[in-house]
């Protein structure tokens, strides 16, 4: 594997260069790149790497002005200092993201996940998104978050404020949305689509089976390990468990 890294923090650069070379040490790093200037001109100057770590916010731009130039034909994982609740605002198609300061655990995870789609897509399977978009968004703080849902029903569709929605559960590839008049809608999206469409303000991704409102919680109590539960009005059928790694995050967010 051939690999570009673009990142303006010389310790990261470092760091990342080792990293690799620990965990990949066939792999081959092509260049190190501190601007989307340079990473530009680079691009369109040598062949397409098989692999590049981005960071996000550069000297000069966002990196999301990059791709939107150059296009490469490249699979991508971001390297971002942003917290987990604002990279969904401009998450991508990418192979993954990764939280600084980068863990070796966690980049090895994300190379991991790169192999497994190598044999399922190519690069340029990942590449569809509007980049422009994606940096006009990131640099203005605003992200278009969905309002309503159109709810199938026997004879045509209901409209369903997102704001008037309780929590969303998935069972048995079923997504539920409870309304907080505690009526029940099944929607056709999963929660992982869901998860990137709603304002992460409002709605927090508590485990694989609940999406929140944080209008909806009423009270949350300590559980095992570490662990939450959370009540919320209406109440949820099923108990609503926030594991000990998404604790901090989820207090977070009600803090704010």
């Amino acid at each position: 594997m051939n690999v570009l890294i673009i990142e303006d923090e010389l310790p990261t650069q470092r760091m990342m260069t080792d990293l690799i070379s620990n965990i990949r040490p066939d792999w081959h790093i092509v260049a190190c790149l501190d601007s989307v200037r340079d990473s530009v001109d680079w691009l369109k100057t040598h062949p397409n790497p098989d692999l590049i770590f981005s960071d996000i916010q550069l000297s000069d731009g966002i990196c999301f002005e990059i791709f939107d130039a150059v296009q490469p034909q490249s699979f991508v994982i971001f390297v971002t200092s942003y917290d987990e609740y604002a990279i969904q605002a401009f998450r991508v198609n990418s192979v993954d993201y990764l939280l600084k300061p980068i863990e070796p655990a966690m980049l090895g995870k994300s190379i991991e996940k790169l192999d497994a789609m190598q044999k399922q897509v190519k690069a340029t399977e990942l590449l569809g998104s509007d980049y422009k978009e994606l940096a006009e968004a990131l640099l203005s703080g605003q992200k278009k978050y969905r309002t309503r849902m159109a709810i199938p029903t026997a004879d045509g569709f209901v409209k369903i404020n997102v704001n008037d929605i309780a929590f969303f559960y998935s069972s048995q590839k079923t997504t539920t949305a409870t309304t907080f008049q505690e009526v029940n809608h099944v929607v056709d999206h999963p929660l992982d689509k869901l998860e990137k469409q709603l304002d992460p303000e409002q709605f927090f991704r508590a485990n694989r089976q609940f999406i929140i409102n944080i209008d909806a919680v009423s009270r949350v109590n300590n559980w095992f390990n570490g662990k939450l539960v959370v009540k919320t009005k209406p109440e949820s059928e099923e108990k609503i468990i926030v594991s000990r790694e998404r604790a901090r995050f989820f207090r977070n967010w009600l803090d704010r």
